[in-house]
C-alpha cells in the first residue's frame, strides 16, 4: 500500500484534493453496495491512511538523513583533493618562472653573440661581394669579346646574373666615357640581354599563372630600366583573348577582378599597374568597340539606341571598376568615357530632335492613311457662327454637317506610340546631354511631342469634332460624336501628363526652363479646354434644341386639354423625349469624368428644365390634361435622377408642384401655394401657371385666388 502511495505522491503536479477523492472512490468501490454512503468505513479508511502516511514519512526522513551524511563525506573528500591540486599548481608556477628566467638569460647571450658575429661577417661579406664584382668587371674591361661566364650562360642562375649585371650597370654609369666606352657598351649589351630574358621568363610564368615566379621576376625587374616593359607585357598578354564573344562589356569586370588579385600578389605597386590595366581597356578595346558599333549613321534611330546603350553601359562599367582605381584617379574613368564618346555626343541633340520629328510625323501619316483621310485646313469659328445664325433665323440648314460617320480621328494607340518615342528620346536626353544643356534639350523634345500629338492630332480632331456637332433646334435627333472626342482627348491628356511628370519635369525642375515649360503647357491646356467646352456646349444645345422643336411640333394641344375623359398616362411626345435622352446621359457619364461630368450633367438638366417649363407655358390644361402633364413631369423626373444633380432635382420638384396647381380644386389653391415647395417662389411664377387652367376665368373672380394674383 505504501508503494502505491509513493507512486501517487511522485506524480506532477500532485493535488491533495484529487488524492482524497481517489481514496474515497476506492473505499466506496470495495463495499458491496456502493450506492449507499458509509461514513464509518470511510472514517476507518482515513484513519488507516493517516497511520500509513506517518510510517511512510518516518521512512523517508530516515532515508534523507542517510543521504545527507553520504553527501557530507563526499564533499570533504573532494575538498581534500582540490587542496592537493592547488599545492601542485603553485609548485608548477614556481618552476615555470625559474625556467623563463633561464631562457631570457640564454636569449640575451645569443643576441649578443649574433651581433658580434654580424660585426665580423658584414665587412667580410662586402669584401667578398666587391671581389666578385671586380672579377666580373675585369672580364668586361678586358680587350676583345666578352668571355661568357657560367652565371650568364646558365638559365637556372638568371636571378643571380640579373643581380650582378644590374650592379655592374650602375657602376659603369660612373665610369668616364674615354677609355671605358667599349666596356660600358659591353655591359649595356649584356644588361639588355639579361633584361630581355627576365621579361621572357615573366611572360612564360604568366601563361602558366605561376604567381610566385612572376612575383620574384617582377621584384628583380623593378630594379631595371625596362620594368615598364614588364608591366606592358603583362597587360598585353592578359587582354589578348576576347573578353566575352561579341559583347565586350560582359567580360571586362570579371577580367579585371581576376587580374586585380594577381597584380596585388605580383607587383610592388599594384594600384599603378591596375590603373594602367584599366586605362588600356578604355583607350584600346572600348574605344575601338564603340567606333565599330557607331560607324553606321544611316539608321538614325538604331544609331541613337546604340549610342545610349554603349554610353550607359560604359558609365556603369566605370562605376563597377572604380573600386580597382586609386583615390587620386577618382574621375579618370569619367574622363576616359567622355573621350570615347565626345565626337558622338557633340551632334546628339540635332540628331535626336530630327529623329523624334521624323518618327512622330510618320506615325501621324500612317494613322490618317489608315483612315483614308486627307488633312485639310479646318473651318474656324466665323463660318460656324454664321451657319448657326442663318439656320436659326431662317429655319434652314445652309450646309450639311460632315460628321465623318462618327470617326473621331483620335487614336489612343497613336498617342501611346508617340509618347513611347518621346519617352525614349527624353531618357536618352537625360543621359547623353550635359548638365547645362539638359533643360533646353528636354524642352525641345517636349515641344516636338506637343506639336505633333496635341496641335496636329488632338487640336485638329477637336476642330473636326466641333464642326461635326449638329446645329441646334433640328427636327431629327442629333447624332452626337463629340462626347467620344472628349473621352479620347481626356485619355490622351492624362497620358501626356504622366509622361511629363516622369520624364520632362525632372529635366527642367529648379531651372529657368521650368517656367517656360509651365507657360507653354498652360496655354495649350487652356486652348484644349476651351474647345472641349465649346463642343460640350454645342452638343447640349443640339440635344435641348431637338427637345424644344420636337415638343413644339409633336406635342398635341389635346394631350393636355382632351375633349373627353382619357386614361391618365404620359404623352407620346414626353415618352419619346425621355427615351432619346437616356442614352445621351449614359454616353456623357461614360465619356466625361471628374468635376466636368457633374457640370455637364447639371447644365443639361437645367436647360432641359427651362425648355419643358417654357413648353408647358404654351399649353392650356383641363383636369384630365393636368393629370397627363403631371405624368409627363414624373417621367422627366425619373429621367433626370440619373444626372445625380441636387439642383436639377430641385428644379423638377418645383415644376411638379407647379403642375399640381393645374389639378387641385380651386378652394385648395391657397393651401398648395403656401406649401413648403412653392411658398418661396415669386408670386408671378405661381400666377402664370394658374392662368394655364381652362377654368381660370371662372375662378378668377372668386376669393380662391386672393393674395395670389394680386
Amino acid at each position: 500500500m505504501l508503494s502505491q502511495y509513493m507512486e501517487e505522491f511522485e506524480q506532477e503536479p500532485f493535488e491533495v484534493g484529487e488524492f482524497i477523492e481517489r481514496l474515497t472512490w476506492r473505499t466506496n468501490n470495495e463495499l458491496q453496495n456502493s450506492e449507499d454512503f458509509h461514513p464509518v468505513a470511510l472514517h476507518d479508511t482515513f484513519i488507516q491512511t493517516i497511520k500509513d502516511l506517518k510510517i511512510l514519512q518516518e521512512k523517508q526522513q530516515s532515508r534523507c538523513e542517510r543521504l545527507e551524511e553520504s553527501l557530507r563525506q563526499e564533499k570533504e573528500s573532494h575538498a581534500k583533493k582540490i587542496a592537493k591540486l592547488q599545492e601542485r599548481h603553485q609548485t608548477a608556477i614556481d618552476v615555470f618562472g625559474q625556467l623563463d628566467e633561464k631562457i631570457n638569460s640564454v636569449a640575451g647571450k645569443i643576441m649578443h653573440l649574433g651581433e658580434q658575429l654580424e660585426n665580423v661577417n658584414t665587412p667580410r661579406s662586402r669584401s667578398v661581394e666587391a671581389q666578385k664584382l671586380l672579377n666580373f668587371m675585369s672580364e668586361f674591361l678586358a680587350a676583345g669579346p666578352v668571355i661568357v661566364n657560367d652565371i650568364f650562360a646558365d638559365a637556372a642562375r638568371l636571378s643571380e646574373a640579373a643581380d650582378v649585371i644590374q650592379k655592374l650597370y650602375a657602376i659603369s654609369q660612373d665610369l668616364p666615357p674615354g677609355n671605358f666606352a667599349e666596356s660600358k657598351r659591353k655591359i649595356e649589351k649584356k644588361y639588355d640581354e639579361v633584361e630581355r630574358r627576365l621579361i621572357e621568363e615573366f611572360a612564360t610564368a604568366q601563361k602558366s599563372e605561376d604567381i610566385e615566379r612572376m612575383k620574384t621576376l617582377a621584384q628583380i625587374l623593378s630594379q631595371f630600366k625596362g620594368y615598364t616593359q614588364c608591366v606592358d607585357a603583362y597587360i598585353e598578354q592578359s587582354q589578348m583573348q576576347p573578353y566575352s564573344g561579341k559583347d565586350i562589356f560582359i567580360g571586362i569586370v570579371p577580367l579585371c577582378k581576376h587580374h586585380y588579385e594577381i597584380i596585388q600578389k605580383v607587383f610592388a605597386n599594384p594600384q599603378q599597374v591596375m590603373s594602367k590595366f584599366i586605362l588600356n581597356i578604355y583607350q584600346l578595346k572600348l574605344h575601338q568597340y564603340a567606333m565599330t558599333k557607331l560607324e553606321d549613321k544611316k539608321d538614325e534611330e538604331k544609331y541613337l539606341r546604340t549610342l545610349y546603350e554603349l554610353y550607359s553601359r560604359t558609365l556603369k562599367l566605370s562605376t563597377d571598376l572604380q573600386i580597382y582605381m586609386s583615390t587620386i584617379d577618382d574621375d579618370l574613368l569619367q574622363k576616359l568615357t567622355q573621350q570615347i564618346f565626345i565626337k558622338h555626343l557633340a551632334g546628339y541633340t540635332e540628331m535626336e530632335t530630327k529623329c523624334l520629328t521624323a518618327k512622330c510625323s510618320t506615325e501621324l501619316e500612317k494613322f490618317y492613311a489608315s483612315k483614308k483621310h486627307q488633312k485639310t485646313a479646318t473651318t474656324k469659328g466665323f463660318r460656324r457662327n454664321m451657319e448657326v445664325l442663318i439656320a436659326t433665323r431662317a429655319n434652314i440648314n445652309i450646309a450639311a454637317i460632315e460628321d465623318y460617320g462618327g470617326e473621331t480621328f483620335l487614336s489612343e494607340e497613336l498617342a501611346i506610340n508617340m509618347l513611347q518615342e518621346a519617352k525614349a528620346s527624353l531618357k536618352r536626353c537625360r543621359l547623353l546631354s550635359n548638365e547645362t544643356d539638359l533643360p533646353g534639350n528636354a524642352i525641345k523634345l517636349n515641344d516636338i511631342l506637343l506639336r505633333f500629338l496635341m496641335h496636329e492630332h488632338v487640336d485638329y480632331a477637336l476642330e473636326l469634332g466641333l464642326q461635326a456637332v449638329p446645329l441646334s433646334e433640328g427636327r431629327v435627333f442629333p447624332q452626337l460624336y463629340f462626347f467620344d472626342v472628349v473621352q479620347k482627348t481626356n485619355i490622351i491628356v492624362h497620358l501626356l501628363d504622366k509622361l511629363c511628370h516622369t520624364s520632362v519635369i525632372p529635366c527642367v525642375n529648379n531651372t529657368p526652363k521650368y517656367s517656360d515649360y509651365v507657360f507653354k503647357k498652360r496655354i495649350l491646356m487652356e486652348q484644349i479646354e476651351t474647345k472641349l467646352d465649346q463642343g460640350l456646349d454645342r452638343s447640349i444645345s443640339a440635344v435641348i434644341g431637338w427637345v424644344k422643336v420636337y415638343l413644339q411640333y409633336e406635342q398635341k394641344k389635346t394631350d393636355y386639354k382632351p375633349e373627353t375623359d382619357v386614361d391618365t398616362i404620359s404623352s407620346a411626345a414626353c415618352l419619346q423625349v425621355v427615351q432619346n435622352l437616356q442614352p445621351v446621359i449614359v454616353q456623357i457619364k461614360k465619356c466625361v469624368d471628374g468635376e466636368n461630368l457633374q457640370n455637364v450633367l447639371t447644365e443639361l438638366g437645367t436647360r432641359l428644365h427651362r425648355v419643358i417649363y417654357d413648353h408647358l407655358q404654351t399649353m392650356q390644361f383641363n383636369t384630365a390634361g393636368a393629370m397627363c402633364a403631371i405624368c409627363d413631369v414624373n417621367e422627366y423626373r425619373k429621367c433626370i435622377r440619373e444626372l445625380d444633380s441636387p439642383l436639377v432635382t430641385q428644379l423638377f420638384d418645383i415644376l411638379h408642384a407647379l403642375c399640381n396647381l393645374l389639378l387641385v380644386k380651386p378652394q385648395n389653391l391657397q393651401e398648395v401655394c403656401t406649401g413648403d415647395t412653392l411658398n418661396y417662389l415669386d408670386k408671378s411664377v405661381v400666377r402664370q401657371f394658374i392662368q394655364l387652367r381652362t377654368d381660370f376665368r371662372i375662378i378668377k373672380n372668386t376669393n380662391y385666388l386672393k393674395g395670389i394674383i394680386e
